[in-house]
């Protein structure tokens, strides 16, 4: 930052300072966080494991034997989108990211749609982090003392919301004291999943055996490998192309953490952009392993150990773990809490540092501002987001039968919206430097648009899509589909807030606090 605002010696106006003089630092500490921390914010934020648990069995279901494609085909727009989050945190290293970004480039009001979006996307992965934690946690007890009563217990509503609220609560104390006083624990927590998941694989395909081992139980059997499951094009439709990309872009979500705790960050213009593409890479390559893994050990049989087994699509490793890796199997247990125990901390950043940094330019209210003197984390947001994660979970919980799956869908239509923004905002906030050189016209303009549009596309098509009751898990709130009810009207819900807000704080939308930047002010390289 003080790079950006630094005055030239020659006397000429740096234009990198201009444009970036109403940016304002938030408190937070600094050079807290390196490459590898960062990176590990990232991985620890997407929380592989959880995700794959939660992910593999709605895209069986929606795709098929193209699993591993459409892993590959959202992992596309997320490099793309990468790039763009790169470029413009070398302009503009603040924690606020998408919402500041689209402010400066598009405007404050899609600026502050794109900020609700950040927040609400994650407040609803809180949320399903914490079910998944809560689930796993019982049936690893379960498994350990080899009782089917604690399971059971855990299952019941009450107990199930009870311990849900009561992990959210620890998640939002950590989190309230910082991000480095668990720094190990982090790096332990990934090193974990990656380790299991890699066990997982290798026992999985050493285990398939053309079909001899889970063909009875799984009604479709056991598979051998084929190339053709790594052919997008052999989905059968473009709905559930766009369904199963929906899903797929889920579990990418998470790796922009890392550009998140940029003020906090060493080498704030660069190292967040380096891990978050560490990050991208790592998951790609272990998400599809696992779905070629889970495929050939279980295939898509819709009975006992098939992934595409409806009684089973919320929580896939629950059921392989034991047949897959035997005694081993409370690892995998184990791994899943890990993970979203893990994600439940770490999760809690770009929600509190979008509401910090929306609140510091007035964009909500001034107490969201708030950092702690001793933490140097903003705690009042902070302990906000825990509180909005309860409610909505409890509330979720009592609607629909199925909210861990419902509101993965519906989170998916919350990444792409904002995302996409930011895409878009990188193409018009860099649109004088595009004729600079060629690497400028590919980073700062060919690829984020073509992320953005991929975006955009599949955002159209699953609104639509959503509007079905049949969509996700066929459940529906007064005849329209209870996915469409929870991603479009939160987006709803925010046009609503911003037209409160917009009489209170005036002046943020007509761009007097953090002003829209002329392209001729653009920080260069």
């Amino acid at each position: 930052m003080a790079q950006l605002l630094k005055q030239p010696t020659t006397g000429e106006i740096d234009s990198g300072a201009v444009a970036n003089a109403d940016i304002k630092t938030k408190g937070l500490k600094k050079n807290s966080v390196g490459l590898l921390g960062s990176a590990v914010i990232g991985l620890s934020t997407v929380a592989p494991v959880y995700c794959l648990t939660s992910t593999l069995g709605p895209t069986v279901s929606e795709v098929g034997l193209q699993m591993p494609a459409i892993f590959l085909a959202g992992f596309l727009p997320m490099l793309l989108v990468a790039f763009a989050y790169r470029e413009l945190n070398k302009a503009v290293p603040d924690c606020g990211t998408s919402f500041t970004w689209t402010v400066k480039a598009l405007g404050p009001r899609i600026g502050w749609m794109c900020g609700w979006g950040l927040v609400m996307a994650t407040v609803i992965v809180l949320s399903n982090l914490a079910g998944v934690a809560a689930e796993f946690f019982y049936l690893l007890l379960g498994d350990l003392t080899g009782s089917q009563a604690i399971v059971d217990f855990g299952g019941s509503t009450v107990v199930h919301i009870a311990t849900v609220l009561a992990f959210i609560a620890i998640a939002t104390a950590i989190s309230y004291r910082g991000m480095t006083a668990t720094k190990w624990f982090q790096y332990a927590l990934v090193s974990l999943q990656m380790v299991v998941l890699t066990v997982f694989i290798v026992m999985a395909i050493s285990k398939s055996d053309g079909g001899a081992i889970a063909g009875a139980a799984s009604g479709v059997g056991s598979l051998d490998f084929s190339w053709s499951w790594l052919n997008p094009f052999s989905v059968t439709s473009f709905a559930a192309f766009t369904a199963g990309l929906s899903l797929s872009i889920f579990i990418f979500w998470g790796w922009d953490t890392s550009l998140t705790v940029n003020e906090e960050t060493e080498g704030s213009a660069k190292t967040p952009g380096r891990a978050a593409m560490i990050s991208v890479v790592v998951l790609v390559t272990s998400y599809v392993l696992t779905a070629i893994a889970a495929l050939m050990f279980a295939g898509t049989g819709t009975e006992g150990l098939g992934l595409g087994n409806p009684d089973t699509a919320d929580n896939v490793f629950a059921v392989l773990a034991d047949p897959v890796m035997g005694p081993l199997g409370a690892l995998l247990f184990l791994a899943v809490l890990a993970s979203a125990a893990a994600s439940l901390q770490t999760t809690f950043l770009p929600a509190a540092r979008t509401a910090l940094a929306m609140s510091t330019y007035e964009a909500f209210p001034s107490s969201f501002a708030k950092v702690h003197p001793t933490f140097k984390t903003p705690g009042r947001a902070t302990v906000a987001a825990g509180i909005a994660t309860g409610i909505f979970y409890a509330v979720m919980a009592v609607v629909s039968e199925n909210v861990l799956i419902d509101t993965i869908y519906a989170l998916g239509l919350m990444i792409c919206f904002y995302y996409a923004l930011t895409a878009y905002a990188c193409v018009w906030y860099f649109r004088r430097d595009l004729t600079r050189s060629v690497r400028d016209a590919v980073y700062k303009g060919v690829l984020p648009l073509l992320g953005a549009v991929l975006l955009s596309a599949v955002f159209v098509q699953t609104m639509v899509d959503m509007w079905d009751p049949a969509y996700g898990t066929g459940s529906a709130i007064a005849g329209v589909g209870s996915v469409f009810v929870i991603g479009v009207g939160v987006l709803l819900l925010g046009v609503v807030l911003m037209l409160v807000m917009q009489r209170r704080s005036p002046a943020f939308f007509r761009g007097e606090v953090l002003t829209r930047d002329t392209p001729a002010l653009v920080a260069r390289d």
